[in-house]
Order: C-alpha cells, then structure tokens, then sequence
C-alpha cells in the first residue's frame, strides 16, 4: 500500500493504511497465538476461542483446519476472486466451498500456514474475523441487489456498512451464540430467507423515505423458528441503532450456560415476542439518547458493497436473450435472466454443491472483468452470479463457461441441490451429504415436468440445518441406525418446505427416515406419485399438506427397512468401506 506523507493523504488514504495496519497485526498476533498451541505453550480450550473468533475451524481430520472467509453482502470483485483462487491453488489443494451465508471455505489448511493464506486475503480487503464463534457472521444481502426488476432500492450499501460497523466491536465479537442478518431488496419475493435470520430486512419506502421492514428471532437447526415482525418500518438513519438494540438485548439474555439453547430464537421463545419486543425498544431507546455504535463514515476499499459500473452496450446489445446465437437454449432458459438495466443480462453460474476449483474461479473472474461489472455475487444456493453482460456477449459469455466447465444449465431448478459438506470434513457431520447431493441431481435432471422442474432439494449432514433442510421442497439430514447389528447412513426426509402462496416461511414436514443409498429412490417415488395425483394450480406444499405426512410414510416404508439388504446399503455415499459414525467436537456452538 503507498505510504505517502500523511500532509497529501487523503483520509481515505490515512484510513486505509491505519486499517491496514490493524488487520496486518492482527494476522502476526494469530501466528503467535498459533505457534505457541503447536508448541504446547497453550492447551487446546484457551487457544479454540481465539481461532474460532478469527474464522478458523477445526476439523474431523487432525492437524487440518477449515477457514472460512467473509464475503460480506455477497460481493466479490474480479481481483478478489481472483485471489481466492490463487489461495485454493497454493494452500487447499485447488479446491473452494461456497456456503449458504455467501461465504468462501477451504479445507484441509495447516494451522501453521493460515497466517499466511490471512494475509493474502488482506491485500485485497477480505478477511477471516468473526466468520464463526459467538458472533454476528457473515452480512448476507441479495444477489440481485442493483439489477431486479422488481427492486425496491439498492440495499448493497446498508449491507456494507452494517457488517463493517458491527465488525471488531467488544458487543458483537463474544456474544451467547452466533448472529445472523440478512438484506433484501426485491419486492416480489424473498431472496434471502430473511425469516430464518436473527434479523431479516427488507427494503421499503414509506412516504418517499427509504426503510427497512425488521424481522427478528428466526433460526432453523435441529428446532426451527420463524422470525416475528418487529418493526414495519425502520427508517434508515434509525436501520444501525436498531440493529443494536436487537443485538444488547440478546447480549444481555441469551442463554450463555447452554449453548444448545442460546440462540435469539430461543429468548422469543421463553420469554414471548411482546417482551422481546419491549426489550428492544427499550435499549433502542437508550441507544439514541446515549449513543451507541457509530456509522462508518468511511468503509475499507474491497470490504462489500461495490457499486457497480456497466460497461457500454456496444453494439448487438439489444439482441433477445432466448434465441441468441450460438449459445445453449436451456442454458438461456434457467441460468439467464434480464436486468432492469435495458441490453444487459444476469447470469446464474450453476455450481455443484458449491464446490469449485482455483481454475474455476480465476476464469470466473477473467470473465466477470472483461464481460460484465467486474463483480462476482454469491447466492446463498452455493452458486455464483454476473451481472451487466451485454446480451450480444451472450455466446461468448456461454463458451467461456463451457472452456472452464462452468456451463451447465438448470440453476435454480431442482438438480440444483443444496448442501452442507457434512461428514467430508465436518465434526458434527453424521453423513457424507454432498455425495448424496450428486446422487439425487443425478435422478431428478431425468424429470421433464415444468412444476417438478421448480422444485428444491436442500441437505445437510445433521440436524443443525447448514444445508436449509427444513426450507425445502425436498429436505434431508444425515442420522445413523442399525439393521442386524451394523450401522446404516440413514436420512430424516422432510417435504413441503419453503414459502406458502402468501410468501410465508413454512418449514418442511418429517415424513420418515430413510437408508441413504436409497433416497434418490424415495424421491422419485414421491415426484411420481405428485406428477399422477396433484390438483390443477396446486403447489407442492399444497399438495403434501392434503395427503399428510401417512401417505408419504407408506409410500417409502418398503425403503425405510428393506427387506433385502445388500453391500452398498452400508456405505455412505461416496465411500467403498462400511458406514461407521465417528464425530468430533463440534465447535458451531464453541
């Protein structure tokens, strides 16, 4: 970074070098904190806290870490994508995970070169704090933030500053338990599950003045809630002190003896929404009299919240996108989308269980440079989005993501399955979900049907719901059983998850629990028997909801204990040996 003399710096510049400064020592205080744990200066409960804080996970295997790195808002710029694919290449083995907080994870790290992989994050603004622990994680807003047509405002900018004024502050960094909040620009629909967030905000005018509509206390996991509206409309000069209130009171009340309890959800709970509610009132109240965390004046250059400029139409710009030369129809059908901006188009990069490689990204961000606005957004599908590509870039556009494998259509279709990396290399991980993931987008891409073609399927490896299990069409999580003494990788399947015609939240129903190798199998009986037996203009929860939950238990009861038995059925997904459940530590929840 230039150092020139602090009389001809901007503040911008001074800012950015102080900031810089602070982030470069903090990453050399990690590499102490780090070296004196290898050398058994300190024992592995003082030195947990610490690395989970900075976004350090550990693993199932020994000797290996996982690090999770922010992406706030969701937004990358091409350097930065670029650089994380430099980062999978040198210290992950070219591999990069993509979760549904719109973060960025590699596995298999060394402890003794996180520092390492820390600084090259800081040189293009990025960073590790506060990714896990007791803390507000990762700010997740809309990918289509800037672009939908249906858009209120441009929420970016309030995500941006949100998670950078609540970022490194004593209140958010040592809280009872995890924090999560989520922005939402669309009118039309919600992109951002904000009903399963500690708070979800969704843009609104009201008298000509921009807002937010705030929901508090959701959260899924083994026990799901649904948030409670706390405010129609939050103005917003008022959007950060009220964030704070909501934060104080859990502060103050969340259950910080057992971890298993702690979230906001369950103060709501106990205590009722209407004392929650005059709670935070009461120190929203206080925050305004008395002040509280202050609105970054100035936010870090790469820390979220591009604003995006377009490149110029050119010409052919204004070429339709279905029926454009040379590209693949379906492609265009379920992975491209117009913008409200006349001649451009969003592109939805479909992306396996979230799952990519270094290549993979640095033509993702070569691509973004030259073709769109030099942005990469992240969808909390585990997939990647471009915006601002002309529509005659269109088959270019197309090919380039065929060169790196990046080309497949049906995103946000159902073989577009969600899931969490479950037991690869998750502690708490019961069941290899992202094979399984593989496995069911293998059996339903055979289904043509338009309403099936819409539905979702979404995984995890255990109950605590990574995967949104519980907000899906079809929903799994990993549990075990035995049959004659040996033990089985089974999953709990779950069905009508999502949102009701009214766009309500609505988690899924358990219907029973299911062998693993055999749940593509229940799927496709489930999928059959909607095609044979649902109404006209009825929804999937409609229907699963008029049969009840019997119908589908009989349905899969000859899968749920099988008769016949054989090799692979004690075999997880992906594996060639027996199932074994084998758990470590968890450390969501640290």
């Amino acid at each position: 970074m230039a150092t020139a003399s602090p009389e001809i710096q901007s503040g911008q510049q001074h800012f950015e070098i102080q900031y810089d400064r602070t982030v470069r020592e903090e990453i050399e205080t990690f590499r102490a904190r780090a070296g004196q744990f290898l050398a058994g200066q300190i024992s592995e409960d003082e030195f947990r806290p610490f690395r989970l804080k900075h976004g350090i996970y550990g693993q199932r295997q020994p000797g290996v870490q996982m690090v999770r790195c922010k992406i706030p808002g969701g937004l990358l710029t091409a350097s930065q994508a670029g650089q994380l694919a430099r980062i999978a290449d040198e210290f992950a083995g070219g591999r990069a995970h993509l979760t549904t907080r719109q973060n960025i994870q590699y596995h298999f790290i060394p402890l003794a070169h996180v520092a390492g992989l820390m600084h090259l994050l800081a040189d293009v603004g990025m960073t590790n704090r506060e990714a896990c622990y007791n803390t507000v994680r990762n700010v997740t807003a809309c990918p289509l933030s800037g672009i939908a047509r249906d858009e209120v405002f441009d929420v970016r900018p309030y995500a941006q500053r949100v998670a950078y004024a609540l970022l490194r502050k004593d209140l958010t960094s040592n809280l009872p338990r995890k924090f999560k909040i989520a922005f939402d620009g669309c009118g039309g629909r919600d992109c951002m599950a904000g009903a399963i967030n500690d708070i979800g905000l969704r843009a609104a005018i009201r008298d000509g003045r921009r807002g937010f509509r705030m929901s508090v206390g959701g959260g899924l996991g083994p026990l799901p809630v649904e948030a409670q509206l706390l405010d129609d409309f939050v103005p917003e000069e008022h959007l950060l002190q009220k964030c704070e209130a909501v934060v104080r009171v859990f502060n103050e009340y969340g259950n910080r003896k057992n971890k298993n309890t702690a979230r906001l959800k369950f103060v709501m709970r106990e205590r009722g929404f209407a004392w929650l509610k005059e709670q935070i009132e009461r120190e929203f109240s206080r925050i305004l009299t008395h002040g509280g965390i202050a609105w970054p004046a100035i936010v870090p250059e790469g820390f979220g919240g591009y604003q995006s400029v377009p490149p110029p139409l050119g010409d052919g710009a204004l070429l339709p996108i279905i029926g454009a030369p040379h590209a693949d129809t379906a492609w265009l059908d379920t992975n491209v989308a117009p913008q409200k901006q006349t001649g451009y188009a969003a592109i939805t990069v479909k992306i396996p269980q979230g799952n990519l490689s270094g290549h993979q990204l640095r033509a993702l961000a070569r691509i973004a440079a030259t073709a769109g606005d030099g942005l990469v957004r992240v969808t909390i599908e585990q997939n990647l989005l471009l915006a601002f590509v002309p529509l005659a870039r269109l088959p270019r556009v197309h090919a380039a993501l065929e060169e790196a494998g990046l080309a497949d259509s049906g995103a946000r279709q159902i073989e577009d399955v969600v899931t969490c990396p479950g037991a690869y290399t998750c502690n708490l991980g019961l069941t290899k979900t992202m094979e399984l993931g593989a496995a069911l987008a293998e059996t339903v891409c055979l289904y043509h049907d338009p309403q099936v073609r819409r539905l979702t399927i979404k995984a995890s490896g255990c109950p605590n719901s990574c995967g949104h299990h519980w907000i899906a069409d079809f929903g799994f999580y990993g549990n075990a059983r035995k049959i004659d003494g040996r033990e089985l990788p089974y999953y709990q399947m779950l069905l009508g998850g999502g949102y009701d015609h009214e766009g309500v939240m609505r988690f899924g129903l358990a219907v029973q629990s299911i062998p693993a190798r055999l749940a593509p199998e229940a799927v496709s009986r489930v999928l059959d028997h909607f095609i044979a037996h649902r109404r006209a203009g009825e929804t999937f929860r409609e229907y699963v909801i008029r049969h009840k939950v019997e119908t589908f238990r009989s349905l899969t009861a000859s899968l749920a204990k099988p008769a016949d038995l054989f090799p692979e059925i004690y075999q997880d997904w992906g594996d060639n040996e027996a199932f074994s459940l084998k758990l470590g530590r968890g450390e969501c929840a640290a």
